[in-house]
């Protein structure tokens, strides 16, 4: 079963992303605490969404995607980011990914979103195989950026004053 996250859920989202950080080998990156998801997901404006994927016999929860809506130039329309989407070992192989990301489609679908983009490491291949199988296209000629800590704040330190800054900036 796939349903919405609630409240009560986010103490099992951050267990979940703390166990997904583990697999992806940067466990000492995953900080986010449960007040600021808290926050993220059930706050006045919130950052992010959330899916769960319980277990249909137990309705024990085995998996999650966590999301936002992103904005495209080119189409001049919203899309989703998949931020985050994981499954319990345990759990694997018994379809909830798929059911997951098949539900993140119809959001897309539901809202007008013409694009669905996530990242994976280039060594996952379980999930790489489903990607494909899914039919999603790699776009091998795009590189990620990140700028974080001391770089980040180097570069905010040039930043010039803003003139008619609006609330959201």
């Amino acid at each position: 079963m796939i349903r919405a996250a609630t409240v009560n859920d986010v103490a099992e989202i951050r267990a979940m992303i703390r166990e997904l950080a583990a697999y992806e080998r940067a466990v000492e990156q995953a900080r986010a605490t449960e007040e600021q998801l808290r926050q993220a997901l059930f706050g006045a404006h919130p950052a992010a969404f959330a899916l769960i994927a319980e277990d249909d016999d137990t309705g024990v929860i085995v998996g999650f995607a966590l999301w936002f809506p992103r904005f495209s130039t080119w189409t001049g329309t919203r899309g989703m980011h998949l931020e985050d989407l994981y499954v319990r070992p345990q759990a694997r192989g018994a379809g909830h990914g798929k059911a997951l990301l098949a539900a993140l489609a119809a959001i897309c679908e539901r809202h007008g979103y013409e694009r669905f983009e996530w990242w994976v490491l280039d060594w996952n291949e379980p999930a790489i195989g489903v990607y494909k199988s899914l039919g999603a296209e790699f776009l091998e000629e795009w590189t990620v950026c990140r700028l974080s800590g001391e770089p980040l704040s180097a570069l905010a330190a040039r930043a010039p004053a803003l003139v008619n800054q609006s609330p959201a900036l």
